[in-house]
């Protein structure tokens, strides 16, 4: 039997709008080739100016057999508490990275994310959109 996809709420479709955006500023200015540390920081810059709430290198915790564990997930850049991006600067994105996002997604019970790999000529190339 297949999962039926609830859509996303408007305001998480609006946040989406604004990170893709975010991304195509910050890769506009700066281009590929730096480290994924400075592409975070221009990037989460660029969201608190859109007027967003984005937080880098989140500790959440995470509930298992019973127990809850303080630093069991880390995200990249948490955004207004309902989209979650992980953010990269490499040559090749592995798929593993994908199921990272999606597994993010579920243990904090989020539904949208953003895998953005900086290290890209296009940037269209390197965001990839990820609904749970």
């Amino acid at each position: 039997m297949k999962k039926e996809l609830i859509p996303l709420s408007d305001r998480e479709e609006e946040i989406g709008k604004i990170i893709v955006n975010a991304a195509y500023k910050v890769h506009s200015a700066l281009g590929p080739g730096l480290l994924e540390k400075i592409y975070e920081i221009c990037f989460v810059h660029e969201l608190k100016k859109a007027g967003l709430n984005a937080i880098r290198q989140i500790d959440l915790p995470i509930q298992y057999d019973g127990i809850i564990f303080d630093e069991g997930l880390r995200i990249d850049v948490f955004v207004e508490t309902l989209v979650i991006c992980e953010i990269k600067a490499v040559e090749h994105v592995n798929p593993l990275w994908n199921a990272q996002v999606l597994s993010q997604l579920k243990l904090t019970d989020k539904r949208l994310g953003y895998l953005i790999n900086f290290n890209v000529e296009k940037i269209k190339d390197g965001i990839k959109r990820i609904i749970r």
